[in-house]
């Protein structure tokens, strides 16, 4: 997407300095800065503190990680720990161990001496495919909303509700949640996106900000606020992103999204998923039981970072001191409250036959794997 009239995606390699380059979005959107990173200790720092968040971009952080890694030391050894200490540093986002498993399983049978090559070509490609997912989700959630659209009266735009962000800041270039948002309004159909600040660390902000610089009309809205419009007829449909979902469609994302779930289906609202397929989880059923959730640091919640009014960017405390915080970062949306999952090949029922039938070669792979583990 654009940022001032130039093109971006949120992580790109600098092929002269041989390093990867990253959007810091710990800054945003108060300050736009750009980061270099050189080894894979700066990738793993950059996935673990958020400079880099977002389930797919998570992913293909990591795969130049591990080409960066193999450019250093391309042995056995140094394959297995660039994983293993890559997988340790976000646990819920499968995305990551999707990308670090990708990596090991192309870059173990081959000889020393192309394992660098081959690591940065695997980069791009993984990179480029996210690019190219989000695309097609963006098409086949363009067709839902131009379901919605005539229903309108004369011209009152669809309204739609998001909850953290989704956008193309979380993965290489057009968002998962955001595509259809940015398809439909380059489509010419009116919309109006109602932005949910996500706390603790305010990552509707991010989408507020990719929405205005797209010229789509949007408002900021508190977590909370989203149950009152839906039950006041001001939300057509939510549409939230992923980071791991079952293959029975049961759908983890950023702590809040069950409650944006429930009150949607209390109201009649459609709630959708925008859903990439390296998100799905094939070796998990029950979202509840075994998907771990990450536990962040407290000080996410008794601090937010902004702009101060002498145009100092810095954290603030909100909480009394010394009041202990709570910070589990995802929850769980039980696949029965899901309207539909909005995937690159289309748009199907939250449910193991639905979604075996989409991706029928990824279902009988994890099959299989799971038989020859029994």
């Amino acid at each position: 997407m654009k940022v001032a009239g130039r093109h971006y995606r949120s992580l790109w390699w600098d092929g002269d300095a041989g390093t990867l380059r990253i959007i810091d979005q710990r800054w945003l959107p108060h300050d736009f800065r750009i980061a270099e990173l050189r080894t894979l200790d700066d990738c793993a720092v950059a996935i673990r503190e958020m400079w880099v968040r977002g389930a797919p971009l998570i992913g293909a952080t990591a795969a130049y990680a591990m080409a960066l890694k193999m450019h250093d030391d391309p042995s056995d050894d140094a394959l297995a720990r660039a994983r293993d200490e890559l997988h340790a540093t976000r646990p819920t986002a499968v995305n990551l161990r999707w990308a670090l498993d990708r990596c090991r399983d192309a870059l173990a049978s081959l000889p020393y001496s192309a394992r660098a090559e081959a690591a940065l070509v695997l980069a791009h490609d993984i990179a480029d495919e996210d690019v190219e997912i989000n695309r097609r989700i963006g098409e086949h959630g363009l067709a839902i909303i131009r379901e919605i659209a005539p229903r309108k009266a004369a011209g009152e735009p669809v309204r739609m509700l998001t909850h953290c962000n989704a956008g193309w800041l979380a993965t290489v270039d057009w968002g998962t949640a955001t595509s259809p948002m940015f398809q439909a309004h380059d489509a010419g159909v009116p919309l109006h996106v109602w932005v949910d600040e996500t706390r603790p660390r305010n990552q509707g902000a991010l989408t507020a900000w990719e929405l205005a610089s797209h010229g789509i009309a949007h408002a900021y809205i508190v977590d909370n606020a989203g149950g009152h419009l839906m039950q006041r007829g001001l939300v057509d449909m939510v549409l939230v992103g992923t980071d791991r979902t079952t293959r029975r469609g049961d759908v983890c994302n950023k702590i809040g999204t069950y409650l944006k779930a429930l009150a949607a289906h209390d109201n009649g609202v459609p709630f959708y998923v925008a859903l990439p397929s390296p998100t799905i989880d094939w070796t998990v059923a029950d979202g509840i039981a075994d998907i771990p959730i990450e536990e962040r640091s407290a000080r996410e919640t008794t601090h937010v970072l902004g702009r101060t009014g002498a145009g100092d960017i810095e954290h603030v405390m909100v909480a009394p001191e010394g009041t202990p915080g709570g910070n589990p970062a995802f929850d769980v949306t039980p696949n029965h409250l899901v309207t539909g999952l909005i995937t690159e090949r289309g748009v199907c029922d939250a449910s193991a036959e639905a979604l075996s039938s989409l991706f029928p070669e990824r279902a009988d792979a994890a099959a299989g794997s799971q038989q020859g583990l029994s």
